[in-house]
């Protein structure tokens, strides 16, 4: 498990992708990219020039795994077959800068150093190769992660006419928000009210409630209706 510590300072889990995940993964991405390469040679025929075939063959395979995780929320095909996903180490969607700096690092992580990479995903206690190391990232099997996230369903009494009473509870992220749930559903009241002090400080907010569960549980109705709000 990927232990994280979010902006909010509250203390979080993901699960991260196993060095076999990750193996399977870029597997299919060569995979793929093998494919494209054939595709293109067949379409462009090998009386095109060296220029062409760079532009239209070898660089697209090259930023493939760049722009694959630039633009499609952190996945290459590979990793959304495996349902693998890289986010930075607090939680959030990866950064172009962070996305540059481990593509680049794959000189390093690659064929060219034997693979030193895997080494690295091994040895590591979050998998993480040297590009992830260097750019604050890591790899998180959604499988898993997906089962520890709150369902909208969970909700169900929240109508049209609820007011929200906690505007700032719109910027909790869905893992804190499950994590305030799986905390109440512990009635350890120690946790729970070391937990509600933590929100109070992290959304800059004064509870109203008298007792620390109900004000969590107020937060979370809060949250829920933010959420379906913006799915809206």
């Amino acid at each position: 498990m990927a232990g994280i510590l979010t902006g909010q300072y509250v203390q979080i889990e993901q699960p991260a992708a196993s060095a076999g995940d990750r193996v399977v993964a870029q597997l299919i991405d060569w995979f793929f990219q093998l494919s494209y390469i054939v595709m293109m040679v067949w379409i462009l025929k090998v009386n095109d020039s060296g220029e062409t075939l760079f532009f239209f063959v070898v660089l697209p395979v090259m930023l493939y795994p760049l722009l694959m995780e630039l633009f499609n929320h952190g996945q290459t095909l590979g990793k959304q077959i495996r349902g693998l996903r890289v986010v930075m180490l607090d939680g959030a969607p990866p950064t172009l800068g962070a996305l540059f700096l481990r593509w680049l690092l794959v000189i390093v992580d690659g064929p060219l150093l034997f693979y030193a990479g895997l080494l690295f995903i091994i040895l590591t206690r979050n998998h993480q190769r040297l590009g992830d190391l260097a750019a604050g990232t890591v790899v998180i099997r959604l499988q898993s992660y997906e089962r520890s996230r709150i369902s909208l369903d969970d909700y169900s009494y929240l109508s049209s006419g609820y007011r929200p009473h906690y505007a700032a509870a719109a910027e909790l992220s869905l893992e804190q928000a499950d994590l305030i749930r799986r905390t109440l559903h512990t009635d350890n009241e120690q946790r729970i009210d070391l937990l509600a002090a933590k929100v109070e400080q992290a959304l800059d907010i004064r509870r109203r409630e008298t007792y620390t569960d109900l004000f969590l549980q107020m937060i979370l109705r809060d949250y829920q209706y933010y959420a379906l709000q913006d799915s809206v």
